[in-house]
């Protein structure tokens, strides 16, 4: 079985990956992390009169590293959890994450894909979106969303 877990360093997705396991037993994970260039106008709040900020470029760059951080974060866990892993970053890049989350489990032709939550209220996750909310309305693949620890 191949699973895509969505990770975000989180405890809720510290735990979505540990229930996962739990689940499904043995699998090969692809951990996830999506992450969104900062924007171009980030770059031009660094600079001053005496000295330039980091460019565009450079904080693009930045920002990749960090999410590899985090994809390589869940990936260990999940080796420690007995699952044999690979790390993805996937680039937000102006749309809806989930967007981003269902074109890598067709990329890695997931036979699952595993979500936290945040454990937003109703009204909350119908006003900010959700991405839990997103993978499952358009996937079409299987989908095990699992609460935030408090609320499980």
């Amino acid at each position: 079985m191949r699973i895509l877990v969505c990770y975000d360093g989180s405890q809720s997705a510290r735990h979505a990956l540990t229930v996962a396991r739990a689940a499904v037993g043995d699998a090969h994970a692809t951990v996830l992390n999506v992450w969104e260039p900062p924007p171009p106008f980030l770059a031009d709040s660094f600079s001053t009169t005496a000295e330039a900020g980091p460019s565009a470029g450079e904080l693009d760059r930045v920002a990749l590293r960090h999410a590899r951080e985090i994809a390589q974060e869940g990936s260990d866990l999940a080796r420690s959890l007995g699952l044999d892993t690979d790390i993805r970053v996937g680039e937000r890049d102006g749309h809806e994450t989930w967007r981003t989350i269902l074109a890598v489990a067709d990329e890695v032709d997931a036979d699952l894909i595993v979500v936290g939550t945040r454990g937003t209220t109703a009204v909350q996750s119908s006003l900010l979106g959700s991405v839990s909310h997103g993978v499952v309305q358009h996937s079409g693949r299987p989908v095990l969303v699992v609460p935030t620890p408090a609320a499980a």
